[in-house]
């Protein structure tokens, strides 16, 4: 009967802290941040979208600072697609038919390094999400954004030559390291 009493606690405890998750999570994403910025015109416009697998910030190229641009390859697109992520995750799973157990499981615990995924597009997609900002939060994404990207000893963003999903990407060396538990 005791060891009943055990796994009973067991399995409480473990039902429990998914629904504790759950609520603390509802509650934190509904305080805002910087509540400063809410009497600014928010005029411009990102979008945000995913294939399912990655999350990518869009912005209309009129909208980009120019040292953001600099270096990046282009041929007269008008939005850039950035995302940001692991690079074994990036290039070995583009879908989730990609997806495997060391893949996941390389992302989640591995303290690994990251890739930009950088998407061109000539037209907006119906599917993208838009998020209206003001001019100071379109400034320091976009600073947010070039402070991202690893440069090589002449300042120049480095990408990998040849590797995409399609003809109208690529993937450039990014800063930082991909960790679940912590984001450097």
């Amino acid at each position: 009967m005791k060891w009943l009493k055990i796994i009973l606690k067991l399995l409480l405890g473990i039902l429990v802290f998914p629904v504790v998750y759950l609520l603390v999570s509802l509650l934190l994403t509904s305080i805002t941040v910087n509540e400063n910025n809410v009497n600014l015109s928010k005029n411009k416009m990102v979008y945000l979208n995913t294939n399912g697998v990655h999350l990518d910030i869009i912005i209309p190229v009129s909208e980009i600072d120019d040292r953001l641009i600099k270096g990046l390859k282009m041929k007269g697109e008008k939005y850039l697609s950035f995302g940001w992520g692991d690079e074994n995750f990036y290039l070995n799973t583009p879908t989730w038919n990609d997806l495997t157990f060391k893949n996941a499981f390389s992302a989640l615990f591995l303290n690994s390094s990251t890739l930009i995924h950088l998407t061109k597009y000539s037209n907006k997609k119906s599917e993208w999400t838009i998020v209206h900002v003001n001019e100071k939060q379109l400034s320091k994404l976009n600073e947010y954004i070039l402070n991202s990207f690893e440069l090589n000893i002449n300042g120049d963003k480095i990408i990998l030559e040849n590797v995409g999903y399609s003809f109208n990407d690529a993937f450039y060396k990014a800063k930082g390291k991909l960790f679940m538990l912590k984001n450097l």
